[in-house]
């Protein structure tokens, strides 16, 4: 009886850590949603929200971002403050660079080793969450300069 009770912990012990195991495979990533998704009224002004997930202390994530664009033919690149909302882990992202020309955000974010990024076109429209793209470390300048192409060509909106 004692040998059975011991197996089914072990069971037990082994399932357990298959699930955690699993969480992990998550990986620490963004998720974008329209501003109203915050539940939070600073954010109704925002351009879109994200959230971190995959991360144990999302009050300790390190987050941050650009704007990157083409004005003119002139690459552009705009740093941005990343509001945080009340719920920890959730961002805003209010609209900080200039009104002409095509523009992507540029998200970065580390949470206990683990590496995040994002690339989120901005159309006319605000964000294009269609042709957005998540990377698990920050998106290399070539994926950008993809995305800001993307968007000059009419891919994107």
């Amino acid at each position: 009886m004692v040998l059975k009770g011991a197996f089914s912990m072990w069971r037990l012990g082994i399932g357990a850590c298959a699930v955690a195991a699993l969480g992990l495979a998550e990986g620490f990533t963004f998720n974008i949603a329209s501003p109203v998704a915050a539940q939070d009224f600073h954010a109704k002004t925002a351009v879109f929200v994200f959230r971190t997930q995959g991360c144990a202390e999302p009050a300790k994530a390190e987050i941050s971002g650009t704007a990157e664009g083409v004005v003119k033919g002139a690459r552009r690149s705009v740093a941005l403050k990343i509001m945080p909302m009340s719920k920890a882990g959730v961002y805003a992202v209010n609209h900080e660079w200039p009104a002409e020309g095509e523009w992507v955000v540029n998200l970065k974010g580390a949470c206990a080793g683990a590496m995040a990024g994002a690339i989120v076109p901005i159309g006319p429209k605000g964000f294009v969450r269609e042709s957005a793209k998540f990377f698990p470390r920050p998106a290399t300048d070539a994926e950008i300069d993809a995305s800001l192409k993307a968007l000059t060509t009419g891919g994107d909106r």
